[in-house]
This record gives structure tokens, sequence and C-alpha cells, in this order.
């Protein structure tokens, strides 16, 4: 992915890929409930809410960031919304 796209999905400084790892971990999940019901979860385990919810009409995600900062992406997508 094109660095500039990148940007669009964290606050933070694109790491350098010679020097460090970086990542952004999505999962996919059932229903839109479920996606809220992950993040609190990871939430009520220490981890923060990295960004809001965002119902895009097709496609509902919600991210959150573990204790190790990593940032996880939960999205639910409507592929038969998607088709219209």
């Amino acid at each position: 992915m094109r660095e500039e796209f990148f940007k669009m999905f964290t606050k933070k400084e694109s790491a350098d890929a010679k020097k460090t790892t970086e990542a952004l971990i999505a999962i996919d999940a059932e229903s839109g409930q479920q996606v809220d019901d992950m993040v609190k979860k990871a939430a009520e385990a220490g981890g923060s809410i990295y960004r809001d919810a965002e119902d895009h009409g097709w496609m509902y995600g919600h991210s959150f960031a573990d204790l190790d900062g990593h940032q996880w992406e939960v999205l639910y997508m409507d592929e038969a919304a998607l088709a219209q």
C-alpha cells in the first residue's frame, strides 16, 4: 500500500520498515454488533479505543489498540449492500 494511502488509517507516523516492523491488523466480524462487542472487550481488558466507529453503509468498522500499541481494525462488510 502506498504511504499516502496508509496514513489515512493511522494517527501515528509511519515506521521505517528498514528499522522496524509495521502492520495494520484487520479482522472480520459477522455483524456490526459483533464489531462493537469485540472493541468493548478489548477496551475492558486494558486496550484503548483507537478510532471512533465508522459506518459507511456497506461496511462498519471500529478500532482499538492492544496493550503493546498495535492497531486492530474490526470490520463487518455487508456484501448485499455493497452491490447497491
